[in-house]
């Protein structure tokens, strides 16, 4: 197991009660006389500190674990950047679900102890990333742990586009949009849309029709080494969108090529030691619980 001995720590601004979790987790990790670097905005929360400070771009590079207080929003918008320095990562969650985020902020000293003292689970979820290609020139998109989603923008209005999966065409779609997602992000924004759950180990996406035009047109479970394009069609007075997560956004231009790939470099991610992604499901997702026989 690997020692953490530099902590890096980034909390979401604005967020209820990040401010006091991290108050409470930096006075534990100076307890076990660890070194703590705190990203530059979330050094902004707290007050007068000597902490040593350094930008979110910096941060992997400088920290052998990092430790996201927030929901999963927060996380997804870390792992963008962190992805990049090979660092792993571990969620405290101050959000609604917490499916990336699994430490309670009760619970820092004992379970978070643990995890330091090498009592813990890693798993690689991996992520994907977008470019377009515009006139024969190549342009740089983004990347994400959850889903590349192609959609309207503003409005929901029906666009056009055409899928090609390794290079074979597959259909022409007229709906609100395509969600790109990886096994994490199927319980997310992908779920929602009608798409199914997919264990995080499994090398698969899955492709899901936003409200599309046919009903014949139902999502679509492929193998992640596929690359994924998606050539937009001329619309009238609509210029489709594509996110990453959610938050970055491509204006896209007619006759547009946007290729979806795995990304080479996945996320490492940080699990208590008695984690279970089932018990996870159950919780988060309200499934009910073991039918009890009576036999009285």
């Amino acid at each position: 197991m690997t020692t953490f001995r530099q902590i890096g720590l980034v909390g979401r601004p604005g967020h209820t009660g990040v401010v006091d979790t991290l108050e409470r987790l930096i006075q534990f990790l100076h307890s076990r006389d660890l070194d703590i670097i705190l990203e530059h905005s979330t050094a902004e929360l707290l007050p007068d500190t000597s902490t040593r400070i350094c930008k979110r771009h910096e941060l992997g590079a400088e920290s052998d674990l990092v430790v996201v207080v927030g929901g999963d929003g927060s996380m997804l918008n870390a792992a963008r950047v962190l992805v990049n320095h090979n660092v792993p990562v571990l969620g405290i969650n101050r959000g609604r679900l917490g499916f990336l985020t699994d430490i309670r902020p009760d619970e820092i000293e004992e379970t978070l102890g643990a995890v330091l003292d090498g009592h813990y689970h890693e798993e690689s979820r991996f992520m994907l990333e977008f470019e377009v290609s515009r006139d024969g020139a190549l342009l740089p998109g983004g990347t994400a742990l959850n889903d590349v989603v192609l959609h309207p923008g503003t409005a929901a209005q029906m666009i056009e586009f055409e899928l090609f999966i390794a290079g074979q065409f597959v259909n022409s779609q007229q709906s609100d949009g395509l969600i790109v997602a990886t096994p994490t992000g199927s319980t997310a924004y992908s779920l929602s849309a009608g798409g199914p759950i997919m264990h995080p180990s499994l090398n698969a996406l899955v492709l899901v029709p936003m409200y599309p035009h046919t009903l014949s047109s139902r999502p679509l479970v492929v193998d992640a080494d596929n690359e994924i394009r998606i050539v937009v069609v001329k619309q009238r007075a609509i210029t489709p969108v594509i996110s990453c997560d959610g938050a970055v956004r491509f204006h896209t231009e007619p006759g547009d090529e946007i290729i979806i790939r795995k990304k080479a470099q996945p996320l490492r991610l940080i699990h208590p030691h008695d984690y279970s992604y089932y018990e996870v499901c159950r919780s988060k997702l309200g499934w009910g619980n073991r039918l009890v026989r009576d036999d009285a």
